[in-house]
């Protein structure tokens, strides 16, 4: 008989909800919520700043990359332009030279032909 009562105001103990044990179960709750609301925030501010860092860095590379390229683009075609030049200036001369080579030609076979 007295495992029976134990037993049935145990039971009755679990089953009937506390007001004290309730509210504070309550609070604790409420302040877990509140401490992950409030870490998670910050962490999110942390991820925010963090890859507003890491695009700061990548806006910087690549500006350092385009002008590297630029720079790149601007000596190759300063170097194409010389080398242009330079071969127009041989083909040019090489013209020049063949033209006064058949011209020098010309007159030494008409003299030789009509003795002038």
């Amino acid at each position: 008989m007295r495992t029976t009562v134990v037993a049935v105001m145990m039971v009755l103990l679990w089953a009937v909800p506390c007001p004290a044990a309730d509210s504070g179960f309550k609070q604790g709750a409420r302040e877990v919520g509140q401490g992950i609301k409030e870490g998670a925030k910050e962490a999110g501010q942390g991820i925010k700043e963090g890859v507003k860092e890491v695009g700061q860095k990548i806006k910087e590379e690549a500006k350092e990359v385009k002008q590297g390229v630029k720079e790149g683009i601007k000596e190759t075609k300063q170097e194409a332009q010389k080398q242009g030049k330079t071969i127009g200036e041989w083909f040019r001369d090489t013209g020049k030279k063949t033209g006064e080579a058949f011209r020098k030609m010309g007159r030494d076979i008409r003299k030789f032909f009509t003795g002038k």
